[in-house]
């Protein structure tokens, strides 16, 4: 009896330290500090830290994307009001208020419960855990992920695709996610893969890589494309961001000019590099 005392005191000894080499179940945050969160490692352990000081953009800041903001919008709406709405994928060209929009959306709804949890790339293997953290809790989430694409060997590709749509386990209706990419299937696509499609009955069938990668973007249930801006709607965001930093119509029309100049130099006319001119140019008229 002595022996077998023994080797069940050595075995819970055993287990005692294995336990303490896990990682610990993530710990809730005080969920009143703020209404973003950000989901970060900390010695192997998940844990969501507030966002001190959220970005205070508004959907009115958002120009010349109506239709992009009034699609998500009204997802959103359904989202807070506890009806049923979907997973968005915002993809297109750079700088045209992606990521603005979905943090516009949470200063419009946070005080009807709305919060967002952004998540790296490289922690999406950890969406289990976060969805497990806040499926109790009476707020509605939004798991953002931001400027997202994948390699096709990437871990936390099949983790979004599982979450998504492809797990036994349902995701809670108090959680969706909403993500930004430039492409619009999330991962890299090359012209061999366009050659292996198949012709049958003069219908076109897509390779099994091609059809692989499809089969990630259409788990979201919302696709909003966003698209290069014109000259004029170029200088609609100049003029909305120059008003907003407090200068008046005429020294509104007198930047055009170097308005222009300024997005030529940056071989770009996207709301970004709008709203980096009128920031440089409000704060020279200072």
């Amino acid at each position: 009896m002595n022996d077998v005392a023994k080797l069940i005191g050595r075995a819970e000894q055993l287990i005692e330290r294995i336990e303490s080499l896990l990682p610990a179940p993530p710990v809730a945050p005080d969920w009143t500090s703020s209404n973003a969160f950000f989901w970060r490692r900390r010695q192997g352990r998940g844990i969501l830290l507030p966002v001190t000081r959220p970005h205070s953009i508004r959907l009115t800041d958002l120009c010349d994307v109506e239709q992009q903001k009034a699609r998500i919008d009204q997802n959103t709406r359904q989202f807070v009001a506890g009806r049923r709405a979907n997973n968005v994928l915002l993809t297109g060209a750079r700088g045209t208020g992606k990521s603005s929009l979905v943090k516009a959306l949470l200063n419009e709804y946070a005080d009807r419960g709305l919060r967002l949890i952004e998540v790296e790339k490289d922690d999406l293997t950890d969406l289990p855990e976060i969805v497990e953290l806040v499926a109790p809790r009476p707020e509605r989430f939004i798991l953002f992920c931001d400027d997202l694409s994948f390699e096709e060997t990437e871990p936390a590709y099949k983790a979004l695709k599982s979450v998504l749509d492809g797990s036994i386990a349902a995701v809670p209706d108090n959680v969706l996610i909403y993500a930004t990419s430039n492409r619009r299937h999330l991962m890299p696509e090359y012209h061999d893969e366009n050659l292996r499609a198949r012709h049958l009955d003069g219908e076109v069938h897509p390779g099994e890589a091609v059809e692989e990668k499809i089969s990630l973007s259409e788990r979201f249930g919302l696709w909003v494309s966003f698209y290069p801006f014109s000259q004029d709607e170029y200088l609609t965001i100049v003029a909305h961001w120059l008003k907003e930093f407090g200068l008046g119509a005429t020294a509104i029309a007198d930047a055009r000019q170097e308005a222009l100049q300024w997005a030529l130099m940056r071989g770009s006319r996207s709301g970004r590099v709008a709203w980096q001119f009128a920031r440089d140019h409000a704060g020279r008229c200072e």
